[in-house]
């Protein structure tokens, strides 16, 4: 039930970054203000849904839902319950996930930290960041599926890289990922002045 959950909040976050990075473009360019308006609540409405997703699949970690394909292939019911967790990000599906839900983090703060921007460039740079969403997710649903089932269920997974079951890797990787998803942000300003023009000393 909980990956089917995953599945459906990664879906509605597919169609929310679809929305953010569609329609705040087009307001901006038409000059219609609901539309720019739109940008900073999709912002946040894609982080929520991704927190879902993320929370989804960390139940089913720690659950020890072998119907998973990912939780069965990276954790082991005598995993340390701290490696249940961070086996999250231990593969391949799952270090996207992670990686997706930091960059809605970006957008959120992007959104949250721009007020003080004209409105219509402040909604251009949130698209450029729904456009990257947008590829990420349709990468995740149809790609590299974390919430895979795996049918019939296996009775034990296979334990997650013996590598990995160190402290370092609690924190290491999402921090490393917070930084390079964070470049996303300087690429969106530039990107959004691009397509504004608005390339003078004010930029």
């Amino acid at each position: 039930m909980m990956a089917e959950l995953g599945v459906f909040a990664l879906v509605l976050a597919l169609i929310v970054s679809a929305l953010l990075a569609s329609l705040p473009l087009l307001g901006a360019q038409l000059g219609a203000a609901g539309w720019v308006r739109l940008a900073r609540p999709a912002a946040a409405l894609q982080f929520g849904l991704l927190l879902l997703a993320v929370g989804s699949l960390a139940w089913c970690f720690w659950t020890s839902d072998f119907s998973v394909r990912y939780v069965a292939s990276n954790s082991h019911t005598r995993l340390p319950a701290v490696y249940k967790l961070t086996a999250l990000w231990g593969g391949h599906e799952g270090s996207m996930l992670l990686w997706e839900l930091l960059l809605c983090g970006w957008t959120l703060a992007v959104a949250w930290r721009s007020r003080a921007l004209p409105p219509r460039f402040a909604a251009r740079v949130l698209a450029v960041l729904g456009w990257i969403s947008l590829g990420l997710l349709l990468f995740l649903l149809f790609l590299s599926n974390p919430f895979t089932r795996l049918m019939p269920a296996v009775p034990e997974g296979r334990d997650l890289n013996p590598l990995l079951q160190d402290p370092g890797m609690i924190w290491h990787p999402p921090l490393l990922y917070m930084g390079y998803v964070g470049f996303a942000v300087p690429f969106a300003y530039a990107l959004a002045a691009l397509i504004s023009g608005e390339l003078g000393a004010a930029w």
